[in-house]
């Protein structure tokens, strides 16, 4: 493509290369939006829904515990769910980060800045 010009035509590839990773990426970030996961705790009777970025988007709970005596429990459980989905999601993202990263050939262990 570039005959003559000795390494820049490397530095072509490598600055396309560059864009497709940009790309790939930017689009591995927007799909982690539509992506969800569920935490739990106490054996389903709460339940946290997340987007695969952190973000809460549902809390489920059985109406069966509540009870005011019951309210500290309730709330300790609510966070748990809550953390519980949170670490999921942290899960999801590095394993498609780790998806991707091998689709394009990088080392598995590179750390991405995001």
């Amino acid at each position: 493509m570039f005959k003559g010009l000795g390494d820049m035509g490397d530095l072509s590839k490598m600055m396309e290369a560059a864009q497709q990773m940009q790309t790939k990426m930017a689009e591995m970030q927007d799909g982690l939006t539509r992506l969800s996961v569920t935490g739990e705790a106490g054996g389903g009777l709460v339940k946290a829904t997340a987007t695969a970025k952190g973000e809460l988007t549902a809390l489920d709970i059985d109406p069966s515990i509540f009870r005011s005596e019951d309210k500290e429990v309730v709330e300790d459980l609510i966070l748990a769910a809550i953390k519980n989905a949170q670490r999921r999601a942290t899960d999801k993202a590095a394993e498609e980060m780790a998806r991707l990263t091998r689709e394009m050939g990088l080392p598995a262990d590179l750390k991405m800045p995001f």
